[in-house]
């Protein structure tokens, strides 16, 4: 020790002298240097600009648009903080009705799969006598699953292979076909799935860059992660005046158009329809099928919402299932993902991040290249998981939690179908507001006249009119809805989406508030 310090005082000494020679002054002392705040760096002078900026930041990630989640919801939360500090509103609350969070809106949570999860992050609850039998075996069954018998540990990068059985279980009974547990990957989430599946299908440049046909309207993720990964969107109207339908010669024209520009490589579905509400037929879907087979497009079908179905006469149709029933070619030869969440449905379970992902007839080689792509991830939620569980392997007839399970399943479905007939029924009674029927998922996308007053207002403004229409509503009425331009619409048209999620009563109000409020907007603006 006494030659280390040796060594460093000579060194020091050294540093200094020559400091001097250099007409520095002494040097500084121990412990000086980059980081440690002894010494004051470099003079005054202009600041250096920052590494990263709006100019060398990534440009794909400066055309990501979120709608959901946008200026409109900002302002939102601005406006609660106001709130809480007793600034004075024209209302006592700020009304979130622009995304679909069930739990935040109110809805309970189902009984069965919480105590699952309970019984899973905290196993000492496994001696409860309160808690039944079957959520005890599911947890057990889990636990046992994950390495340490322990949630906090990771699993296998496609999910645990038990839940990827039960899934497996589920689609069978649901499809009437198998599934291979190999070609299930569970996420965190129905979202990341989708992202994975694209950022494997997104190639090329110039005109040979994949080109992804999209619903308009659509879900504002599918635009946000074509914008990343600098894909070709292509869109493709749903038919608004029948009742939001996929029409096969607008998918032909948005195809012919998209090859003058791109390599169209995806053809990307969502049913029951976000934004729209709508559920497609059997014979759409074996059209859109039959559209994919000849055209040599892969099919995304995102059917998060599959449990959501509220119009007399509309059914929920699996892709896979009607995939399946079509036989050769068809059956053989069409690429398929399918994705599910924990998030929608009747469980509202969003938080938790549970999701999966089904592929059909994918080369095995890409196979292999979507498990090394999903490992980067190390694992998905184990919570997540979890929850997904309990949704596919829910208790059966016999079991001590069925009864109560069904019984809160009906009622979250029922109330839901409920507050579907009264947004569409409310809404359409204001004059130049028109609401299609929500035949499923958990919103609505009415169409509104704004009159050009308004449009010039919103213009000067800097802001498309939709979304001064809806930055209006919510400063005057504290109601939060999403601009129609956020998710697609035809040029000319003006909508907004509104979740159905709120209580009966409270959705009651938000209707009519909504209504009186357009009334006067146009009054104001005519």
């Amino acid at each position: 020790m006494r030659a280390l310090r040796a060594l460093r005082s000579r060194s020091l000494g050294a540093a200094r002298t020559m400091a001097a020679a250099a007409g520095t002054g002494p040097g500084p002392g121990p412990g000086s240097g980059p980081g440690s705040g002894s010494e004051p760096g470099p003079g005054p002078g202009p600041r250096r600009e920052p590494v990263l900026t709006l100019s060398s930041m990534n440009p794909a990630i400066r055309r990501v648009q979120y709608a959901v989640r946008g200026p409109i919801v900002t302002r939102a939360l601005e406006l609660e903080r106001e709130l809480r500090q007793g600034v004075p509103k024209p209302f006592q609350e700020v009304i979130k009705a622009n995304i679909g969070d069930a739990h935040a809106m109110g809805q309970k949570p189902i009984t069965f799969l919480r105590q699952v999860a309970a019984l899973c992050l905290y196993p000492e609850l496994l001696s409860d006598p309160s808690i039944p039998e079957d959520a005890k075996a599911r947890a057990r069954r889990l636990l046992q699953a994950c390495a340490g018998h322990s949630a906090g540990s990771y699993t296998a990068s496609p999910g645990l292979d038990l839940v990827r059985g039960d899934v497996a279980r589920f689609l069978q009974r649901r499809d009437g076909v198998p599934a291979n547990p190999d070609h299930i990957f569970l996420s965190s989430g129905a979202s990341e799935a989708i992202v994975t599946m694209l950022k494997l299908l997104v190639s090329g440049s110039g005109r040979s860059r994949s080109g992804v046909l999209l619903p308009v309207p659509r879900y504002p993720l599918y635009s946000a992660a074509i914008a990343e990964l600098e894909a070709e969107p292509l869109p493709y109207f749903l038919d608004e005046e029948r009742g939001w339908r996929l029409d096969g010669a607008e998918l032909r024209r948005a195809l012919r158009e998209g090859r003058a520009r791109s390599c169209p490589r995806v053809l990307c579905v969502i049913n029951p329809g976000n934004p729209t509400g709508q559920v497609q037929s059997r014979e759409c879907i074996e059209d859109i099928i039959k559209f994919a087979y000849e055209e040599r497009l892969f099919l995304m079908a995102d059917e998060v919402y599959q449990d959501n179905v509220y119009a007399e006469g509309s059914v929920f149709h699996s892709f896979k299932k009607v995939l399946m029933e079509m036989g050769p070619p068809y059956a053989d030869e069409v690429e398929l993902a399918s994705f599910h969440s924990v998030s929608k449905g009747f469980t509202g379970e969003c938080g938790f991040r549970g999701g999966f992902m089904e592929v059909v007839n994918l080369d095995p080689e890409v196979l292999l290249q979507l498990s090394k792509l999903v490992s980067v991830r190390l694992c998905p939620s184990v919570p997540g998981q979890i929850l997904m569980d309990a949704l596919v392997n829910p208790p059966g007839p016999g079991e001590p939690s069925h009864q109560r399970y069904e019984e809160e399943k009906a009622a979250v479905l029922r109330a839901l179908a409920d507050r579907a007939r009264l947004t569409q029924e409310l809404l359409n009674r204001a004059p130049g507001i028109r609401c299609n029927p929500v035949q499923g998922a958990m919103y609505s996308f009415p169409r509104i006249h704004l009159p050009p007053r308004a449009c010039a207002a919103a213009e000067a403004a800097g802001q498309p009119p939709d979304l001064f229409f809806c930055l209006r509503l919510l400063e005057e009425t504290g109601i939060c809805v999403v601009p129609g331009s956020g998710f697609g619409q035809r040029e000319g048209t003006f909508h907004f989406r509104m979740t159905i999620l709120p209580p009966t009563e409270k959705l009651r109000m938000l209707l009519e508030k909504l209504s009186a409020f357009y009334t006067n907007f146009v009054k104001e603006f005519s």
